[in-house]
């Protein structure tokens, strides 16, 4: 999938148009801040622990070659598969001929961005393999034919009523009304045999651990856990940047990640794993496999711009962004959206084909104070806009274009999320 100049214009136009994803959104411009906020609140020093949440993030990108064949022997050791994919393509082939070399039919996933990236669904899917999504969020979208609008939510774009429509129309079961509460119990009614019918699970990983190849998921919802149990075959598809030295590490990586995505101390479940089930286990599969997706994040390694490479896909940047809680998700026209979208989505796919992503930022700077691992994204941004200009990607003209809508129709909506944000903090 490749997006083109110009289509952020026609997509913001659209999004700020639509009544039901603006009621959406505004149901987030309070309720995400205020939840980190208190949560955030009861950590003892959170700055420091930014500080050294940022360092450590540092320090394993810059000595990501030794920690990856760390972890890769380790995983080894364990019993595991462990490859390692330069590009999209080797990493969809690679799952793909795991697959039919277990002669799978049905695949449960749990959500994972990168498989998003890489458009795996599709990819096996064309190969005549059933793949069903697990994660709620991503389960309507799948039913939706959409993609993610948020790295935390990927339904955030749609309302409770788009969701019984959905589940009406696939579904056909009656239900007494239309709360959350009906809806998720359907959800998980319709989903709980298909677990015991995969022969395939497929996650992603939250950190992977190079002292002890552990493989760490965390959810809020636990089907990761029953993708990688049930099913003989479990693969784990994540990027490169996932590394980090030790299980001390983690521990303070988890301190932030919940507090940052969703206002929790903790998140539900956290899962740590490092390789097949025992000869003495009677649950956990079989076979255990990780795929690590360069596709492209190496260009940024000791460069200006490698602190994108920090991000632990919290989401907070997005829930704190002006722009991004004015046109939602879909209007970056690729898999990344928000200010961390904008940073990293140039190197993933193009710096042309992204030119609108970073030029779509009022640099208020709300993101960097969001970020728990201080990814100074407005630099990044600037950066960007001028190889681009340096390039001949970008204009004065194209400049003007953002520069009006912007003024003319962004403003009214960024000082009305300003405004309500600020109330939130207070």
């Amino acid at each position: 999938m490749k997006n083109t100049p110009g289509n952020f214009k026609a997509s913001a136009h659209e999004a700020m148009a639509k009544p039901e994803l603006q009621k959406a959104l505004m149901r987030f411009q309070v309720g995400f801040p205020y939840l980190k906020k208190m949560a955030m609140a009861t950590l003892p020093d959170p700055e420091a622990l930014r500080d050294k949440a940022a360092e450590r993030k540092d320090y394993s990108l810059d000595n990501l070659d030794a920690l990856t064949k760390a972890f890769e022997t380790k995983v080894r050791d364990n019993g595991g598969e462990f490859y390692f994919c330069r590009t999209p393509e080797e990493a969809r082939a690679k799952v793909t001929e795991i697959c039919k070399s277990v002669s799978a039919q049905k695949i449960t996933k749990s959500k994972s961005m990168v498989t998003e990236e890489i458009f795996l669904n599709e990819a096996l899917e064309r190969d005549g393999f059933e793949v069903l999504e697990t994660d709620l969020g991503e389960y309507i979208i799948q039913l939706a034919g959409e993609k993610p609008s948020h790295i935390v939510g990927p339904a955030l774009h749609k309302t409770k009523e788009e969701v019984a429509a959905l589940f009406t129309k696939h579904h056909g079961l009656p239900r007494p009304d239309e709360k959350g509460e009906t809806l998720v119990s359907e959800a998980r009614q319709v989903l709980r045999e298909q677990y015991f019918e995969a022969d395939v699970g497929i996650t992603g990983a939250n950190f992977l651990v190079a002292e002890t190849g552990t493989v760490a998921i965390v959810t809020n919802e636990g089907n990761a856990d029953l993708c990688r149990i049930l099913p003989k075959t479990h693969i784990v598809v994540t990027s490169m940047e996932k590394v980090i030295p030790t299980l001390d590490d983690l521990s303070l990586f988890l301190r932030l990640l919940g507090r940052s995505a969703s206002g929790q101390e903790m998140t539900s479940y956290t899962t740590l794993l490092s390789g097949p089930r025992g000869e003495d286990e009677e649950e956990g599969p079989t076979s255990f496999h990780v795929i690590i997706l360069d596709g492209g994040r190496s260009k940024l390694l000791g460069t200006e711009n490698q602190e994108i490479l920090r991000c632990i896909k919290c989401g907070a940047c997005m829930n704190a962004c002006p722009v991004y809680m004015s046109v939602g998700g879909h209007s970056y026209g690729w898999v990344y959206p928000g200010p961390i979208g904008a940073a990293i989505n140039p190197v993933l796919n193009g710096m042309k084909e992204m030119v609108h992503n970073y030029q779509a930022s009022t640099f208020c700077g709300a993101c960097e104070v969001a970020c728990p691992v201080k990814i100074p994204l407005t630099k990044v941004f600037r950066n960007w806009r001028e190889v681009a200009f340096e390039k001949g990607y970008s204009s004065t003209f194209s400049v003007k274009v953002w520069g009006f809508i912007a003024a003319n129709f962004l403003a009214p909506k960024i000082r009305k999320f300003c405004a309500v944000s600020s109330a939130a903090r207070a």
